[in-house]
């Protein structure tokens, strides 16, 4: 069964994820190799490739277990 929100399998999702507070950039390597940006406001915004739905919770345990507050989590569309 196909629906729209089928992906090519071969292709991994990319994904913001904003949570309060800065980040130290050097804890690239602990969120998968997502860049991190520090924000103006003084928030942090990950952005990068998510292989699925599985890799995608391990990153939001990671972040609770760190005691991230998360903000949001926005799919970016691949054109």
């Amino acid at each position: 069964m196909s629906t729209s929100l089928d992906q090519d399998a071969n292709q991994p999702t990319i994904y913001q994820i904003r949570v309060a507070g800065h980040l130290n950039p050097q804890w690239t390597d602990r969120f998968g190799g997502m860049s991190i940006t520090l924000l103006a406001e003084g928030d942090t915004l990950l952005t990068g490739p998510v292989l699925d739905q599985a890799a995608l919770y391990g990153l939001l345990k990671q972040m609770r277990n760190l005691g991230l507050p998360l903000l949001s989590i926005n799919r970016i569309e691949q054109s």
